[in-house]
C-alpha cells in the first residue's frame, strides 16, 4: 500500500497569509489564505498567531492527519521580543521600521564594513532598539517572524535559519555568529543557525491535539517571504531571477558571485554552493493600492500601451525612506505631477516601479552578477501589461512564475528540506 504524505507551507508576508498544500510530486492538495487588514502596531502578533492556527484548522480533517512536514516564511528583519512563553512583550517591528537608526550606527562602527545588519531596518538594530526600551528582564528572547511562528507550533526555539539571520548579523563565511554579534547583542539566548529546510522539531503534542494533525509531524527551519517566492518560482540557472512584486518590490538573482553593497541595499544569501544576490525596495504594490482597488487597476492597465515609455518620473514610495536600489532612510516619496488621466497616472507608476526593478538588477550586473531572465511572483505578476513595460527596461525575458505564490515554496521546502539548495544541473 501507497504511504501518502503531505506537506504544509505558511507564507507570512506583509498584508496576509497564505498556506499550500502539496503531495510528493508537488501537486498543490489545498491553498488558503488571512488578509491581516489594517493593524494596529499592538494588534499584529496576535493576528499572526490566530491566522497560524486558523489556516492549519481549517484544512480539511482527511488532510490534516496525513502531514507529514512545515516550513514556514516570514518577512526578512521582522522582529519579536518575547518572554519564555513566546508571548511578545512589545508591538513586533516590521522589516521596513527604521527607528532604529543610532543602533545602526553603532552596528556600522562596530561590524565587519558592508554587513546587512548595519541598516536601520536591519533584525539586529532592532533588538538592540527593543533591549534599550525593555531593559535586561523585559524580554528573554529575540526572534524573526518566522522563527516565532515555527516556535509557536513546536513549543520550542534555540535555532533560526541562515536566510532570516543574514540581518541578525551572520557571518556568512563562517556560518555563525560573529564575535560581534555576541558583543552587541549580549542577550541570554543567541540561536544556533541552521540551514534552512533543516528539520526543527516535531509540533507539540498539545498543539497537535488541538489543531488535529498529525503528532509526528515535523516542523523545518523556515526562510524569508521572498526566498520562498524564489524556491517556488523553480529557477535553476546562474543568472535566473524572480521579482517579487508585492507591497514591496523584492528582487532575487542566482548567482556564481557573492554581491555586497551597503550603500545601495544589496546583499547576498547563502544557497547552497551559490548564492542568492538581490534587494528589497520600500516601493512596490503598496503605493498603487493608495490610489487603486483591483478592478481599477485592470481596467486602466488595458488602456496603457506598454510599449511606449511614460514621460512621468515619480518616486513610488508609500512614505519616506528607501532600502535599494539607494539605501536612504530619507528618501521622500514623489508622486506629482498627476494627469488628469488616471490611466497616464497608473502607467507613470508602473514605469517609474519598473525603472527601480531596472537599475537594481543593472547594479547586480555592474558587481558581477549578470541577468539572463527573469520569473514573476507575487499579486503584480497577473498584471500583462506591467509585465511588457518591465520587460522593455529590462532587455531579457520576463515571464510569470507557474508557481507564484511564496506559500508553495515553503511548502517545496517542508517537503524537499536542504535539498531546495543542491545545485542543479544547467
Amino acid at each position: 500500500m501507497t504511504h501518502v504524505a503531505y506537506f504544509l507551507g505558511i507564507d507570512f508576508g506583509t498584508s496576509g497569509a497564505r498556506s499550500c498544500v502539496i503531495d510528493a510530486e508537488g501537486t498543490i492538495i489545498a491553498e488558503d489564505s488571512r488578509d491581516f487588514g489594517s493593524l494596529e502596531e499592538y494588534e499584529r502578533a496576535g493576528i499572526w498567531r490566530e491566522a497560524l492556527w486558523d489556516l492549519v484548522a481549517a484544512l480539511p480533517a482527511a488532510i490534516r492527519t496525513l502531514l507529514s512536514d512545515i516550513a514556514l516564511d516570514g518577512t526578512s528583519g521582522t522582529v519579536l521580543a518575547c518572554d519564555e512563553e513566546l508571548s511578545p512583550r512589545h508591538p513586533p517591528l516590521l522589516y521596513n521600521d527604521d527607528r532604529a537608526a543610532d543602533e545602526a550606527a553603532l552596528i556600522a562602527r562596530t561590524a565587519v564594513p558592508g554587513h546587512p545588519a548595519a541598516a536601520a531596518t536591519s533584525g539586529l538594530a532592532k533588538v538592540l532598539w527593543l533591549k534599550k526600551r525593555l531593559g535586561l528582564t523585559g524580554a528573554r528572547l529575540y526572534l524573526n517572524q518566522a522563527d516565532w511562528l515555527s516556535g509557536l507550533l513546536t513549543g520550542r526555539v534555540g535555532m533560526t535559519d541562515y536566510h532570516n539571520a543574514l540581518k541578525m548579523g551572520l557571518d556568512l563565511d563562517a556560518l555563525k555568529w560573529p564575535d560581534w554579534v555576541e558583543y552587541l547583542a549580549d542577550v541570554d539566548y543567541l540561536p544556533v543557525p541552521i540551514a534552512p529546510g533543516a528539520r526543527l522539531a516535531t509540533v507539540s503534542r498539545p498543539r497537535a491535539r488541538y489543531l488535529g494533525i498529525n503528532p509526528g509531524c515535523m516542523v523545518h527551519a523556515g526562510t524569508t517571504d521572498s526566498i520562498a517566492a524564489f524556491l517556488a518560482a523553480g529557477v535553476a540557472q546562474s543568472g535566473d531571477a524572480v521579482t517579487s512584486l508585492g507591497s514591496t518590490l523584492v528582487l532575487k538573482l542566482l548567482s556564481d558571485t557573492r554581491v555586497e553593497s551597503t550603500e545601495h541595499g544589496v546583499y547576498s544569501h547563502w544557497f547552497g554552493e551559490r548564492w542568492l544576490a538581490g534587494g528589497a525596495s520600500n516601493a512596490g504594490g503598496a503605493v498603487l493600492r493608495q490610489f487603486f482597488d483591483d478592478r481599477q487597476l485592470a481596467a486602466l492597465s488595458e488602456k496603457i500601451d506598454p510599449t511606449v515609455a511614460s514621460p512621468l518620473d515619480y518616486v513610488p514610495l508609500p512614505k519616506p525612506g528607501e532600502r535599494f536600489p539607494i539605501n536612504d532612510p530619507q528618501l521622500s516619496p514623489l508622486l506629482t505631477p498627476r494627469p488628469a488621466d488616471d490611466a497616464e497616472f497608473l502607467h507613470g507608476l508602473l514605469e517609474s516601479l519598473a525603472r527601480i526593478e531596472a537599475r537594481g538588477y543593472g547594479l547586480l550586473a555592474e558587481r558581477g552578477a549578470p541577468l539572463r531572465r527573469v520569473e514573476t511572483a507575487g499579486g503584480g505578476a497577473h498584471n500583462p501589461v506591467w509585465t511588457r513595460i518591465r520587460e522593455r527596461l529590462l532587455g531579457v525575458p520576463v515571464t510569470r512564475a507557474v508557481h507564484a505564490e511564496a506559500a508553495y515554496g515553503a511548502a517545496l521546502l517542508a517537503r524537499d528540506g536542504q535539498n531546495c539548495f543542491l545545485s542543479k544541473p544547467a
